[in-house]
């Protein structure tokens, strides 16, 4: 089997790329898009480390793969010199920032949750909230479906089912890769017909077998936290209806008020969207339960990253692949897009905070350069001012 040819004489020592990536992981703001982008300026451009070569290639197979996008270049990045020990040293030293961030924030919700100052806080930050993921949509699902009826339909679908369901449903998502497959780039043993059909139908029934165990509560928090790591595809965003669906409705872990604001807390930190699991898990169940849910959703990312990763350049433009990760995409887009909906329905409570989501949606749109952490800080301070005004 054709594995890639990594350059064997590195500029760098691997200690110089951990230590970038702790830097990155603490400093770095604006999402998976604008965290790609420092890679790229930081070790192509100006350090000469990566190659534009293998650049695009660590793009390519994040993009391709479930899980944060982020994170999973830089794990690829790590491997591409220093194999395996540089992917696990430069996926940690990327995420441990802001997962050591999530959890203060988490103990300190925790403990001063209910002080007015927290609520006006979060009253302003949660309405802002959806005005950066409706924005989120609507620039993904330009890059990511444009004109092709199919993934449109696959689109709208999605964004139905996850308002009237209020989840994303895991089966649809894989449906929607498979239907894109068989119709744009059907592979030859479904030409043929055979055993591997009645396989793939049986996906959606797998991952149901879990729930007829009864399990302790961590185990229940590792095995859907594994599944979220497992089955998401697209931008960091794209967990968040999953994790409504089951943090809030299914096992009712998390308030409809509290899951929120686990959302807000994503965006005013730096480094990954999906780092949100590790102030959810800490809701849950305190540090163990941040630890388990982080672990359990960043370890799927990781091994599909580093496993594909030594024959990637040989399969990872092959048609078949090519058009079942387009479908899955435009289903996460449907879902991402859906949830700005059900979530819009419990952070939009007065006219305040409807003024507040509106204007962040307009000032996203028009200022392509304005980050999400200023204008969350800019909607903290608006809570502030304006929570004692509204609810006395």
């Amino acid at each position: 089997m054709e594995k890639i040819q990594f350059n064997s004489k590195p500029s760098y020592s691997l200690w110089q790329l951990v230590i970038y990536m702790l830097k990155l992981g603490t400093w770095g703001f604006g999402g998976p898009v604008a965290l790609a982008g420092y890679m790229n300026r930081d070790l192509v451009e100006k350090q000469h480390w990566i190659t534009e070569a293998d650049y695009k290639e660590g793009m390519a197979l994040a993009q391709m793969a479930p899980g944060p996008m982020a994170a999973q270049l830089a794990i690829y990045l790590g491997y591409v010199h220093y194999r395996v020990l540089g992917a696990s040293l430069a996926g940690i030293a990327f995420v441990v920032p802001s997962f050591l961030m999530v959890v203060a924030l988490g103990w300190a919700y925790v403990a001063y949750g209910d002080l007015a100052w927290m609520q006006a806080v979060f009253y302003g930050v949660g309405a802002a909230v959806i005005g950066i993921i409706a924005i989120s949509a609507q620039k993904l699902t330009k890059k990511t479906i444009g004109k092709d009826k199919l993934l449109w339909a696959i689109f709208l679908v999605m964004v139905v089912s996850t308002v009237i369901t209020q989840s994303e449903i895991a089966s649809l998502v894989f449906a929607a890769g498979f239907i894109t497959l068989f119709v744009k780039a059907p592979p030859n043993w479904f030409k043929s017909g055979g055993l591997n059909s009645l396989a793939i139908a049986q996906v959606p029934a797998f991952s149901s077998i879990w729930g007829s165990f009864d399990l302790s509560l961590l185990s229940q928090i590792a095995i859907f936290f594994t599944k979220a790591g497992a089955f998401v595809f697209g931008s960091g965003l794209a967990i968040v209806p999953f994790l409504y669906g089951g943090v809030v409705a299914e096992h009712q872990w998390l308030t409809e008020k509290q899951f929120v604001d686990a959302v807000a807390v994503a965006m005013i930190t730096p480094g990954p969207v999906v780092i949100t699991v590790g102030f959810i898990g800490y809701l849950i169940a305190g540090f163990t339960g941040a630890s388990v849910a982080s672990l359990a959703t960043f370890i799927p990312c990781y091994l599909f990253t580093i496993i594909p990763a030594p024959y990637f350049k040989k399969y990872g433009k092959n048609p078949s692949l090519i058009a079942f990760i387009d479908g899955v995409t435009s289903a996460a887009v449907g879902a991402i897009t859906g949830s700005v909906i059900v979530i819009a329905q419990r952070s939009i409570v007065d006219i305040p905070t409807a003024t507040l989501a509106i204007v962040t949606t307009a000032l996203l749109w028009k200022y392509k350069k304005l980050t999400e952490p200023v204008v969350v800080v800019a909607a903290a301070l608006l809570g502030l001012l304006l929570y004692p005004i509204f609810h006395n």
